[in-house]
């Protein structure tokens, strides 16, 4: 038998557990990060308020590290206080344009040591301005900016103190400069750790957005697979009875009645299922008001392929079914016998219901012939079965049977332990 087969493939990260706080976000180019196609970019605010408190606690610190370094480097002149307000002052500018920044701060501040100025927090206003160019993707740049201070600090301490001031100067210990490259280490550790969280943080977050589109993506599928086979079920048996009661209109009435009261029912029926698909998606979350259909409504089935003029044999009893295993069968025996009153000239068809061990078979058989070049169904319907049972990691066969006719085979796996 020439079939066609489909079969289902079974199937988020560290870091902060609410994303990163302020201070982090701030450095994103982008809302979303990595992942926020289809976002605008975020304006970069002025960070005011942080440049103005480094700036107020270096000129501050500055001074009373002056005091107390007072007669061992030199004072604290109009100079040195215009370099602090430079080093500190171009930190306004540090999520603008990172790399400039990392480098006037670090030459602000060569400057200032260069001049004999005493030690201090002019080192904090270089460390914010390494961090910020870390976090924001410029690694080489602000180290490269350390390593230019720090050069430059050993060249000053340990050859050119005799010639700059303050005067009489002797060459630093060996134990500062081993604190110092304590702090440069401690700097760029904290600064690499705050952009590999900010990185992981974005993987996370484009993860959870890729996350959400796929559950979306997929609602928007079940919803339409539920819509299709509610309506196409039912309009073809609408189409198959007011066909009948136009034909007997005039020559036998109380059939064309009859004819009417199944298209009153059909409609009536297919609104009921529209109405709690359409409410699911007004309110979702909500427990459904009415159950999910199932096997247990395969004799309504039955009844309305009868009424289309269809007699339907049913083998087996209906089984205890997970509730989406369950309304996968119902949909694919719907379908299966929507396409035989829509695609084939049989008035007859089987469905065969066998469950052994952890899988449950369904067939559904007709005995032809095709009415078009669309036996069987060739557009949504076996589409949608074929992913309802791919969705539960299923296999559907469908194609025309050896000795005429159409068949579907379903197969689905059934876990045990599990009923409605």
């Amino acid at each position: 038998m020439d079939v066609e087969r489909t079969r289902g493939r079974g199937g988020p990260g560290q870091g902060w557990r609410h994303g990163p706080p302020p201070w982090l976000r701030r450095w994103e180019g982008r809302e979303g990060g990595e992942g926020g196609e289809g976002m605008e970019p975020r304006a970069v605010r002025w960070p005011w308020r942080s440049t103005v408190l480094v700036t107020a606690f270096v000129l501050v610190g500055s001074t009373f590290a002056a005091h107390v370094q007072e007669g061992e480097r030199a004072r604290l002149d109009l100079f040195a206080r215009v370099l602090l307000v430079v080093a500190a002052g171009l930190l306004l500018w540090r999520q603008r344009h990172p790399v400039a920044v990392v480098f006037g701060t670090a030459s602000a501040a060569a400057l200032y040591l260069g001049a004999g100025y005493p030690y201090g927090p002019v080192f904090l206003a270089v460390a914010v301005a390494c961090f910020t160019a870390v976090v924001a993707g410029h690694r080489q740049a602000a180290w490269a900016a350390l390593g230019l201070l720090w050069a430059a600090h050993l060249l000053v301490a340990y050859w050119l103190y005799r010639w700059l001031p303050p005067a009489g100067d002797a060459p630093a210990p060996y134990e500062q400069e081993i604190v110092l490259a304590g702090w440069v280490v401690a700097i760029v550790a904290i600064a690499e750790l705050a952009r590999i969280r900010r990185e992981q943080w974005a993987r996370d977050r484009a993860e959870r957005a890729q996350a959400a589109r796929r559950r979306a993506d997929e609602e928007r599928l079940r919803i339409a697979r539920e819509l299709h086979d509610v309506l196409a079920h039912s309009l073809s048996v609408i189409n198959v009875q007011s066909g009948v009661g136009l034909a007997l209109l005039d020559s036998d009435p109380e059939q064309a009645r009859t004819a009417l009261t199944t298209i009153k029912s059909a409609s009536k029926e297919a609104l009921g299922e529209v109405r709690q698909v359409l409410d699911s998606l007004r309110t979702p979350g909500d427990a459904p008001r009415t159950p999910a259909p199932g096997l247990d409504r395969l004799p309504e089935l039955v009844e309305q392929a009868a009424r289309a003029g269809l007699t339907v044999d049913v083998a087996g009893r209906p089984p205890r079914l997970p509730p989406h295993t369950d309304l996968a069968a119902f949909r694919i025996v719907q379908e299966a016998l929507t396409n035989v009153v829509r695609h084939s000239g049989s008035r007859h068809a089987s469905v065969r219901l066998d469950q052994r061990g952890g899988t449950l078979r369904l067939r559904i058989d007709d005995d032809g012939p095709a009415t078009g070049a669309d036996a069987g169904g060739s557009g949504n319907g076996l589409a949608g079965m074929r992913e309802r049972a791919a969705a539960l990691g299923g296999t559907i066969e469908a194609g025309p049977r050896p000795d005429g006719g159409f068949q579907v085979l379903a197969v689905l796996p059934v876990r045990a332990g599990e009923g409605r």
